[in-house]
This record gives structure tokens, C-alpha cells and sequence, in this order.
């Protein structure tokens, strides 16, 4: 179980600074869900703790900064799903998802059961398996995004973040994948930080929400102290109230204007 601590950090692209002194603390088997408008800085912070981005703060992976662990090492510690990934040519399904088992692989670089195992639950539970052997090019938007996703949560590292992972599903699809993130994180203490643009999913699965406005922390804190008419007004410019569902967690629904 592995505690994610960002401390006071600044990244950006090229002279372009783009996020500016975010602090966060996940505990070791919590979710946080990163939220806030488009260019807010959301992808920024998700490629600056996975050390894709040149920046300055600390990221510390169960207190330990994640600048001095070795790729093999990091790897272990921390699994990031980009939204729009590289993916290699000719792979099949099964191939690719078990990309995600490389850490774990002794000397000879073999899978063995376990590895396997890991795998074929992964596929199963984003309901792949009928594609399992389908090479990656002739897949959909929405089957390679969930194949990307589960190269990710087969590494079964102690960190997990997730750019916009719903992005491109059916709402069927997007319950599936955000529950089996769920079951990682309540089995193996998975601590899990994601980027959502939908509101009200990220207060159904997160414990906390990390609101960002022009690449500052504009509110941080449980589901219902965060998504307020008056925050939502303020950083969205939208008209919304909010409803409360039978588990006590906020439903945000627009209100048409005029």
C-alpha cells in the first residue's frame, strides 16, 4: 500500500508554465479525481508526477522521492494511462495488456501463471476477451482506449493514474472500468489518481477531489464541499444545481438558461 505526497509543484512546456505550486497528499489506498475546465492544467499534473515533464516541487511515493527510483523501480511504484497513447504496431490485445506484467518479470523476462492470470482478469473484467487476439490497429476508439487502460491496471503498481479514462465509452463501458479501478484499490491498497470531466462520476468513485483553475488549486476536499453551485459557477461559468443521490454523493445536472 503506497501513499502518493505532491509537494508544491510547477510544470509547464517549453517557457509556458502551466501549473503553479499544487500540493496533494493521496493516502495509500485512496482516490483522488483531478477536475476543472479544459486547460486548466489537469494532464499537466498527471505527466509531472510520472516524471514525463520537466518540473520543480517533490513527488514521493511511500515517502520516497520518485526522482531516485531506477525506471525498473518506478515502474513498479507507479503506472500512468496517457489519453492519447503511442501504440505499438502488430500487438494483439493480449500482447499488449501483458506489456503492462514487464516490472514484474524475473531474469529471463518470461510471464509466468501469475502474470497470465493477471492478465486474462484484466480482459475479462473490460470485457476484451472476444477481442484478445485482435491486433490493436483494427480495434475502435473505445476498445483501444480500454485496452489501454488495461495495460495500465496490469502492471498493478502502487500508484495508478488515469488521464480522462473514460474518454471515448459508453457509460456501461466507463461503469465497468471505473469499478474494476475500484476493486484494485479496495483488494491491493491500489491508490488511484484520475482526471475526469465528468462531475458526478468523480464524486461517486473518489474520496477526495483536487479542483484546478488556470493551473492553481482552486479547491480540494470531499465530493460535497467541492462541487457547490457557487464553485461550479465561479470556475465552470455554468448553471447547474445539484441534486444528491441515494448514496449521499452530489449529482451535478446543467440548468438550461433563457
Amino acid at each position: 500500500m503506497t501513499e502518493l505526497r505532491v509537494r508544491d509543484l510547477t510544470a509547464g512546456y517549453r517557457r509556458r508554465t502551466a501549473l503553479t505550486g499544487v500540493s496533494a497528499q493521496v493516502p495509500a489506498g485512496g482516490w483522488l479525481a483531478v477536475i476543472g475546465p479544459n486547460g486548466s492544467g489537469k494532464s499537466t499534473l498527471l505527466k509531472a508526477v510520472a516524471g514525463l515533464l520537466p518540473h520543480r516541487g517533490d513527488v514521493l511515493v511511500g515517502g520516497r522521492p520518485l526522482h531516485r527510483a531506477g525506471r525498473r523501480e518506478r515502474a513498479r511504484l507507479l503506472a500512468y494511462s496517457p489519453q492519447t497513447p503511442q501504440l505499438p504496431p502488430g500487438l494483439t490485445v493480449t500482447d499488449y495488456v501483458l506489456l503492462g506484467r514487464t516490472p514484474h518479470l524475473g531474469l529471463l523476462g518470461r510471464e509466468g501463471r501469475g502474470d497470465l492470470a493477471v492478465v486474462e482478469h484484466v480482459v475479462e473484467r473490460l470485457d476484451l476477451a472476444g477481442l484478445a487476439r485482435r491486433p490493436l490497429a483494427e480495434l475502435s476508439g473505445g476498445e483501444r482506449q480500454r485496452a489501454v487502460l488495461g495495460r495500465a491496471l496490469a502492471q498493478r503498481s502502487g500508484v495508478l493514474l488515469l488521464d480522462e479514462p473514460t474518454t471515448g465509452l459508453d457509460l456501461g463501458h466507463a461503469q465497468a472500468l471505473l469499478d474494476l479501478v475500484d476493486e484494485l484499490r479496495r483488494e491491493l491498497g491500489t491508490t488511484v489518481v484520475t482526471t475526469l470531466h465528468d462531475l458526478t462520476i468523480s464524486a461517486q468513485y473518489a474520496d477526495r477531489l483536487l479542483l484546478l483553475a488556470d493551473g492553481r488549486t482552486a479547491a480540494h476536499g470531499p465530493p460535497a464541499d467541492v462541487l457547490t453551485p457557487a464553485v461550479l459557477t465561479e470556475h465552470y461559468d455554468a448553471r447547474v444545481v445539484v441534486l444528491t443521490a441515494p448514496d449521499g454523493t452530489p449529482v451535478i445536472a446543467p440548468v438550461r438558461g433563457g
